[in-house]
């Protein structure tokens, strides 16, 4: 007579071998049919839904909301989406009269599309960041006087190259710019972080570069900006701030509760340090001679808004969750910066527009966006925000892990129903991959 089979609890990293390969072989399956999977591969073990649960979610292997609604799992976990909204009143034909804004409801949000024929070829529009947060080595040259403070650009020995008004001073500022005109755009946002002239933001700087964390030198760009508009013109300032308010989020808490979020891991340590160091850099130094020089700069009360959205500890995680997303895709890139106009596009894995940066000479941070193909009146534009090369699976994944829902362009389409499909043209893809380094994915 057979003796009874007994069910044993597996180890941990076995468990999460056998499910990891296994959502590897089923990406859009929700957790119960994964259990249900499981149980049958392994009848032997004893697993419950709930430990499975927990070890999907831990390795970062949880489906989002979106692919619950098509496969019509109820018991998928939620993984939220990215906020963004609308900018009131924003005129798309100062950039240009070739597309225009349209708001496609939730969860996909705003997009860009074309209002008349764009030719492959066709420079669509140019632009000029709203803030630069440029990548560390590039940072690190204008640190040393080497590259435009303003809009990144390496410096020559040309008669135009203008140094900040705080270079003679103590401390002293070691910001160049490459042209006056640079010199004076840089007002927006470089007197508050200017180490001569407010040199409270010495120790905010310095932490964000040690640590590498280009999403707090973002947000210290974005609150530089803010506070300095509100000293000018109230509706400036009000403009400035729906624009802020537009990009698109997901607050520090809610990424840390979803392990597969790029930068999700929680140090609420180093996030509470960081709030202190950006309090003291905008609104509260910690000595009588940094006072009186942040005083100088915003001798006017700063708006309540602005207090509601930065200096508060919870809007602050949020602000760095805001540039979390954004710029986390942007490390893709050769430069590091926030473009109004383009954080409007959304993603496929074969985009229909370009983005470089033609303006290599005058303004690095430039950039120029280009029609890769013939695009008809009424198509939406599209960039993609991960690297063309990967497989469908891979690019899905990606996708999913910063809450965006399963990819379904036309090309993830094509290549879910025939395989053979996957290897698209190598030219193509290597294009593709050249781009996205050069300036493609901010969302």
């Amino acid at each position: 007579m057979a003796s009874a089979q007994v069910n044993v609890s597996p180890p941990e990293n076995e468990l999460k071998d056998v499910l990891t390969a296994l959502r590897t072989e089923n990406p859009t399956l929700g957790v119960p049919k994964l259990h249900a999977l499981l149980l049958a591969a392994h009848p032997e073990w004893a697993v419950s839904e709930k430990r499975t649960r927990k070890i999907l979610q831990s390795q970062g292997l949880i489906l989002n909301a979106q692919a619950g609604q098509q496969l019509g799992d109820a018991k998928v976990e939620r993984v939220p989406y990215p906020k963004s909204k609308l900018i009131e009143g924003l005129d798309v034909s100062k950039f240009t009269t070739k597309i225009e804004v349209k708001y496609f409801g939730k969860p996909k949000g705003k997009g860009l599309v074309a209002v008349e024929k764009l030719s492959e070829g066709d420079t669509i529009w140019k632009e000029d960041h709203f803030i630069l947060a440029p990548e560390w080595d590039i940072y690190d040259l204008q640190m040393s006087s080497l590259s435009c403070m303003h809009c990144s650009t390496p410096l020559s020995g040309s008669s135009l190259v203008t140094s900040c008004s705080g270079s003679s001073s103590f401390p002293s500022c070691p910001a160049k710019f490459c042209s006056r005109l640079c010199l004076t755009r840089s007002a927006r946002t470089h007197p508050l972080l200017c180490r001569a002239r407010n040199p409270a933001s010495f120790p905010l700087l310095d932490f964000a570069r040690k640590n590498e964390w280009m999403t707090l030198h973002a947000l210290a760009q974005c609150a530089a900006r803010l506070l300095l508009d509100s000293q000018q013109d109230e509706a400036a300032f009000e403009a400035e701030l729906d624009i802020i308010r537009s990009f698109a989020q997901l607050g520090m808490e809610e990424r840390a509760k979803h392990a597969s979020l790029p930068g999700s891991e929680p140090d609420r340590a180093t996030w509470r340090k960081a709030f202190q160091l950006f309090v003291q850099a905008f609104r509260e130094p910690t000595n009588d001679t940094n006072r009186k020089k942040l005083s100088k700069l915003l001798k006017r009360p700063v708006p309540k808004e602005a207090l509601e959205d930065f200096f508060e500890y919870d809007a602050f995680l949020w602000g760095l969750g805001r540039m979390n997303l954004t710029m986390s895709i942007i490390d893709l890139e050769a430069h590091g910066g926030l473009y109004v106009l383009h954080s409007h596009l959304n993603h496929s894995c074969s985009p229909n527009v370009s983005v470089r940066h033609l303006d290599q000479r005058t303004a690095l941070s430039k950039i120029t966006l280009i029609a890769r193909r013939d695009i008809q009146p009424g198509e939406e534009l599209f960039i993609t925000y991960v690297n063309p090369v990967l497989s469908l699976q891979e690019r899905r994944s990606q996708l999913l892990e910063w809450g965006f829902g399963v990819c379904n362009c036309e090309r993830c389409s094509m290549e879910e129903q025939d395989p053979s499909l996957a290897r698209p043209d190598k030219a193509e893809l290597d294009d593709l991959e050249k781009e996205l380094k050069a300036g493609l994915g901010v969302m």
